[in-house]
């Protein structure tokens, strides 16, 4: 795929308002998103984006280095503990599921659905801006759109911390670790052991993502949240979420997403993002990924998925 590499990039959100820590993982990189909330480290720097007009002239501070702080405040990001069920039980259908999906999905190993898998578990940045790109039709970058790229940036840190309670509790273990079955990112696996897999944070993000770019860019709605549903859908690929993780975490990034629109500061951000996404198309500004490669991957079925 005509991508940049993402093999030695992973971010993973931290502590904002007091919350855990996010953090950037150069060569090792980090386990995504559901390290986000329970460990500190250190952090590699990350570009940071210029502001846009119609956007608040503060600049927005890092909760760690290259990492921004997100729209909510601490008391503002949804509560998963209080809003998710426990994962599925021994004996339930709904872990019968999990299992006839993982099983499922690991026979996509060694596929370009697989190789997509590797590419979407990367959440760095300038990388990770381009995560959309094809849906949205136009590339993503903090020179040229400089808003977007800001609005990615902090509502990863929202819907990351949106899954840290709830994680933190159960600290369900991921498939690779039960079945033994290797992961999309074996880079990642030694940290990913520790971590709860449930909710997805990884699934959050790009919900919340797919939920946010459409209320820039309307017109691509169907586009957009058909990759935000497969960006998801990418962490049961890699083998390292269940199908119950990856419902739950689009349920939180929904939440995240209803509590954002009464945020002045991101709601400029969406206005001023709907105005570049707009003056960029019409400037046949082209993605940066190989979209035709993106689209065969995505199109490959993963049987039984909710």
């Amino acid at each position: 795929m005509n991508q940049h590499s993402p093999a030695s990039r992973r971010a993973t959100p931290g502590p904002t308002h007091g919350a855990p820590s996010l953090r950037i993982l150069p060569p090792v990189t980090a386990l995504a998103v559901a390290s986000l909330l329970l460990v500190s480290c250190t952090s590699a720097p990350a570009p940071q984006a210029s502001s846009a007009p119609e956007a608040p002239a503060t600049a927005v501070p890092e909760i760690r280095p290259g990492i921004l702080a997100g729209y909510l405040a601490a008391d503002a990001i949804p509560d998963s503990l209080a809003l998710v069920p426990a994962p599925p039980a021994t004996g339930t259908a709904a872990l019968a599921q999990d299992h006839a999906v993982m099983r499922a999905a690991l026979a996509l190993r060694g596929t370009p659905r697989f190789e997509q898998a590797r590419h979407d578990a990367e959440l760095d940045f300038p990388f990770a801006a381009g995560t959309f790109a094809c849906a949205l039709g136009t590339g993503i970058d903090a020179q040229r759109t400089p808003a977007t790229y800001r609005l990615l940036r902090r509502t990863l840190t929202d819907a990351a911390l949106s899954t840290r309670a709830a994680k933190a509790r159960y600290e369900r273990t991921r498939p690779f670790v039960e079945t033994g079955e290797p992961t999309c990112t074996p880079e990642d696996e030694a940290d990913l052991r520790g971590n709860g897999s449930y909710p997805s944070g990884h699934t959050a993000i790009g919900w919340t993502w797919a939920l946010v770019l459409t209320q820039a860019a309307p017109e691509r709605s169907n586009a957009l949240l058909a990759r935000g549903r497969s960006f998801g859908e990418s962490r049961l690929v890699c083998n390292v979420h269940w199908q119950s993780d990856v419902l739950q975490g689009r349920f939180m990034a929904s939440g995240t997403f209803a509590r954002l629109q009464s945020d002045p500061a991101y709601r400029a951000d969406v206005a001023a993002a709907a105005k570049e996404l707009a003056e960029v198309r019409a400037q046949g500004v082209q993605p940066d990924r190989d979209c035709a490669a993106e689209a065969a991957a995505l199109a490959q079925p993963l049987p039984g998925v909710l």
